[in-house]
């Protein structure tokens, strides 16, 4: 089965990328058609990108990074849940890609935004550097507005509309998910 993992991308204390993940993984529970699995990057603790070689040579030295690898690997493709921090992406999701590169190769990625204006600057940022990792992005996404579907800025309350907006981006994730399945096959009986 198809398995796909839904990143937290914000590692600030307070942060709603917890509380959005959960909400996502909370539909995507409903599908059969893959697995979903809520990964917080929080969780491995990563410093700021510490490895002496880059990691398109895989050549991984540090426990931590080893470890991240190893999760992100395990998957098929990948949401992305992103705050807009000052227009984009945080700081630590961006550190926590740039640590791998093989490991994202070869699979699909969709995007659940949020923030002012519902996080699409940092998505759309993030859509630049899935193409230098070789991740397919989808085009259907998420953009949460923390005026609409935030109670006082702060509890999410999405709006109604958000749940189809959710499902709509997991069919192109999953579509694209089986279909890069023969590249990724190919990919691991060559290295």
């Amino acid at each position: 089965m198809l398995r796909v993992a839904i990143i937290i991308g914000s590692t600030r204390p307070g942060r709603k990328a917890e509380a959005v993940a959960r909400w996502v993984h909370d539909i995507a529970g409903r599908r059969s058609d893959a697995s979903f699995e809520v990964v917080d990057i929080a969780a491995f603790d990563l410093p700021l990108l510490d490895e002496p070689v880059p990691p398109m040579r895989h050549q991984y030295t540090k426990a931590h990074t080893k470890a991240w690898a190893a999760k992100i690997a395990a998957f098929d493709a990948f949401v992305f849940v992103t705050p807009e921090y000052n227009h984009a992406t945080s700081a630590a999701l961006k550190n926590a890609i740039d640590f791998l590169f093989a490991e994202w190769n070869d699979k699909a990625a969709g995007f659940v935004g949020y923030g002012a204006a519902g996080g699409v600057r940092a998505v759309d940022q993030l859509r630049l550097v899935m193409g230098e990792i070789k991740v397919a992005d989808v085009r259907a996404q998420v953009a949460l507005s923390l005026h609409s579907d935030f109670e006082n800025f702060t509890t999410l309350k999405p709006e109604p509309r958000q749940e189809a907006a959710v499902n709509a981006m997991l069919d192109e994730v999953v579509a694209w998910g089986r279909a890069l399945q023969p590249l990724r096959a190919r990919s691991s009986e060559t290295s």
